[in-house]
């Protein structure tokens, strides 16, 4: 995405199903653990990272022992510094132990931090607010009893938080923070300690204080307190907790918004965001890496079982498709054939712009996640070449000439355009630093034909369309080219995201602006009142009248004025813009249909008032998000 937008956070969990003595007897290292869930979050960085936090807890430790061990950092290479700091922790044990004591998992564990059966990783990125310590997932909510302890991370939004505030504040609480991540904690961290005193009060007068410790930690029912906390959340979500007596659990949004997946054997149960992350660390097929369901949770009791417990009846399945297009690792198999099926779908649109001129035409992309999507339309052209060779020899007998020329052609694909990862552009002054940013992106000289050729170059989307106004359009330009064609293998980003991803302002998105401009243009702005009414004015928002600004007008109408607004009058081309079709995007991700930025039709009732809200505020003027 040549536009950059903020990403999602990611999850990583490892659970230890046997005594830490078999790891340490079986692999011969201390360090085998936390390097797994290192190669774990080193392979989601891809997902973003304003920094990253790592939790630890120790099972069945003595009482005056510490046993959840926390780093969090917001340093530039936040796992590193992370995982530099436990890696000392180790240094120091050997130390003082000797090779033998470094290799005594009960002495490691009554007296080096970071040494406990249950990990829990998470990488931030923030869609708001600042970036400090303070905001790094994992969060900690403590307590005196082991059980009432509570470590989380997650990946998610919500959008009512408001409610889930004034919830927390009707059960007596008093959250210090109107924040999803404080009230997410505090609502589960509230049913944990209602769970906690329903098994105290069912023993109570059978045993003692001490004992019923052991009871509680044992009868935990993990599945129920999320069934009582997660029923009021409107969002999309995979939160990941860790309980002080070892217990765990991932839990997903019953709508399938943010992934989640996990493989379990005899030895480990682990969890990430991603696939790809699962299959370096551990090197498992991908056909053991299972994906949590819609509306579950994955419990991982005290002593090391789990199993998937249904918490909130799932809804339609919507699964972020922006995952598949560009967030999560392309290494994915099914993400790799999914994105090349988007670059192959575009293939009449791209014909049909170039005049089918493929002598004439250079191929590319930008940027390089966008390879993928590239290689696809490559071969959707490939493919259409060999069928008209077909025809063509079916019909008649050509020349030899014609013949060798006709099997000898292949499409032109060059490198066009590459960024500058060096230059920073420190200019504040608007006009200045515009120029700056025009040279962020070098260009390839002498392999285009100046006022003969037509460039197509790929994005997987385009979102807010300033990278191609200020800089990938005024580089490409360079070249003289007859005519460029910018391809998004995304269709038209047209609403806001609530559930994670840092797209909420209308003003942001080059197809609101386009429509914008097309209502002022035919005199029918009026109709932006009209929707701003609705907005404000209706008690209960359960539809997205921002549609209805979109309704006059044609895909191909918007993509024309996206085209025209992305084209300074120093760029001497022609300039057209392609976007995929939501059919052929649902067509070609058939599992993962959630497209509520290209089409307004949000999973929940949360993310159909902030659609309005956000028009709401472009109409009042204000500079805030929605949520």
């Amino acid at each position: 995405m040549s536009d950059q937008i903020k990403h999602e956070c990611g999850i990583a969990m490892i659970r230890l199903r046997k005594d830490p003595q078999y790891y340490l007897d079986k692999y011969g290292s201390p360090l085998f653990i936390p390097n797994k869930l290192y190669v774990l979050m080193q392979k989601q960085i891809n997902r973003g990272q304003d920094g990253a936090g790592v939790a630890n807890i120790k099972i069945n430790t003595s009482p005056g022992t510490r046993y959840i061990s926390r780093y969090r950092s917001i340093e530039p290479q936040a796992v590193n510094d992370i995982f530099e700091k436990i890696q000392k922790k180790y240094k120091k044990a050997k130390k003082q132990a000797g090779e033998k004591g470094i290799l005594d998992a009960a002495w490691l564990k009554e007296n080096i931090a970071f040494t406990g059966e249950v990990w829990l990783g998470h990488l931030r990125y923030g869609t708001h607010g600042e970036n400090s310590i303070e905001t790094c997932h994992p969060f900690l909510k403590q307590n005196n009893w082991r059980s009432r302890n509570l470590v989380m991370a997650g990946n998610f939004n919500m959008t009512n938080v408001e409610e889930l505030f004034d919830k927390l504040v009707q059960l007596g609480q008093h959250p210090k923070e109107k924040t999803d991540t404080v009230t997410v904690m505090e609502k589960i961290g509230h049913f944990l300690d209602e769970e906690n005193q329903r098994i105290f009060d069912k023993y109570k007068h059978e045993y003692t204080n001490e004992q019923l410790t052991h009871i509680i930690e044992n009868e935990l029912d993990v599945a129920r307190i999320l069934r009582r906390s997660c029923r009021d959340f409107d969002g999309g979500y995979a939160m990941a907790g860790m309980i002080g007596n070892g217990s765990s659990f991932v839990v997903r949004d019953p709508s399938g918004i943010r992934p989640a997946y996990y493989f379990a054997d005899d030895e480990f149960v682990v969890v990430a965001s991603e696939k790809p992350a699962i299959k370096s660390a551990f090197n498992v097929d991908y056909n053991e890496i299972k994906e949590i369901q819609p509306g579950h949770a994955l419990v991982i009791n005290k002593n090391g079982s789990y199993a998937e417990h249904e918490i909130l009846p799932a809804r339609e399945r919507k699964s972020c498709s922006f995952e598949r297009i560009y967030f999560s690792r392309g290494t994915d198999p099914d993400i790799y054939r999914e994105r090349k099926l988007l670059g192959k779908a575009l293939i009449p649109q791209v014909l049909k712009a170039i005049d089918f001129d493929l002598k004439n035409t250079v191929f590319s992309y930008i940027p390089n996640t966008a390879e993928t999507a590239f290689l696809g339309m490559i071969e959707g052209l490939e493919d259409y070449l060999a069928a008209k060779r077909k025809e063509i020899l079916l019909e008649g007998k050509p020349h030899l000439e014609d013949l060798e020329e006709l099997l000898n052609f292949r499409p032109r694909v060059e490198k066009l355009v590459s960024k500058d990862v060096k230059l920073r552009t420190f200019i504040t002054n608007d006009s200045d630093r515009d120029a700056m940013v025009a040279n962020v992106y070098d260009t390839t000289y002498e392999v285009v034909r100046a006022g003969i050729d037509t460039l197509v170059v790929i994005d997987d989307s385009i979102v807010r369309g300033t990278t191609l106004e200020k800089s990938i359009l005024t580089t490409l330009d360079k070249l003289n080219p007859k005519r460029i064609v910018i391809v998004s293998s995304a269709p038209q980003i047209r609403y806001p995201d609530c559930y994670g991803i840092d797209m909420s302002k209308m003003k942001d998105f080059i197809a609101f602006r386009a429509a914008v401009a097309l209502l002022k243009e035919r005199g029918i702005d009026n109709l932006m009142d009209q929707v701003y009414e609705k907005c404000t004015t209706q008690q209960i928002l359960t539809d997205n009248y921002v549609k209805e600004l979109y309704a006059p007008f044609t895909d191909q109408e918007i993509s024309d004025k996206i085209a025209e607004i992305i084209t300074t009058p120093e760029i001497r081309a022609e300039v057209k813009v392609l976007y995929q079709t939501v059919e052929n995007l649902n067509k070609c991700i058939p599992d993962h249909l959630g497209d509520w930025y290209f089409t307004g039709d949000f999973p929940t009732s949360g993310g159909m008032r902030v659609v309005n809200r956000a028009f709401a505020n472009y109409m009042e003027g204000k500079v805030v998000r929605a949520y």
